[in-house]
């Protein structure tokens, strides 16, 4: 009976984790029809998932042509999520960020660039030691021509690196903005220990790849 104890608990683990796969409410996001953002100011809005949201804040900002990245949900179903609810991993969001740019100095081409180059492509539901669907990445396109430059990237990375390329591709639907406390995180807790020891690093890290995309001052 003790053997077969552990045997029935994975049984029903992997029963709810294929219904959260299958949640009918989250496969019809990854149909539905994407929505397009406007121009506003001249300025562009893209959107992305890649684990912490403190640390893609950091690498975007410090991005030439980038004005500004917020925090938040996106690629769920639930409506106003908050934090404590999508790190349960059950609202069907990602931990996103909202990059507001200026596409007369960066393009969204590049911007993809920056998400595959700032990140470990092949880590599924997750970042670093950030682990679980809320953390998991998603690239979220607005238009065919986004989903082209996402899905010809994604290949060709798939190729080059010979393995799965675990980021998901959504249509863009909606972005809840974050709670205030996680907007500007490293630039206002550079003490924190997490900034320390996980977003600064991964923040050099693509410093050092990218360089020639950088701001003069970040």
């Amino acid at each position: 009976m003790k053997k077969l104890i552990p045997l029935l608990i994975l049984t029903i683990l992997f029963s709810c984790n294929n219904q959260a796969q299958t949640n009918p409410k989250q496969e019809a996001l990854k149909i539905a029809t994407p929505v397009s953002v406007p121009l506003e100011d001249g300025m562009a809005k893209a959107y992305f998932a890649s684990g912490c949201f403190w640390c893609v804040e950091a690498i975007y900002e410090s991005v030439k042509g980038v004005d500004e990245v917020i925090n938040g949900y996106a690629g769920g179903f639930t409506k106003n999520p908050t934090y404590e609810q999508s790190n349960t991993g059950r609202t069907g969001h990602a931990e996103a960020v909202e990059v507001i740019y200026n596409p007369e100095i960066v393009s969204f081409e590049t911007l993809v660039d920056v998400y595959f180059a700032s990140q470990n492509p092949t880590q599924a539901n997750g970042q670093g030691p950030d682990r679980g669907s809320q953390y998991r990445s998603i690239l979220f396109f607005q238009n065919d021509d986004q989903k082209k430059i996402i899905t010809q990237k994604k290949k060709a990375l798939a190729e080059k690196l010979n393995t799965t390329i675990a980021a998901e591709v959504y249509p863009f639907q909606k972005f809840w903005i974050g709670e205030d406390y996680h907007q500007n995180y490293e630039k206002l807790h550079p003490e924190n220990p997490y900034i320390q020891n996980v977003s600064i690093p991964r923040l050099n890290k693509f410093k050092a790849k990218m360089p020639e995309l950088l701001k003069d001052k970040h």
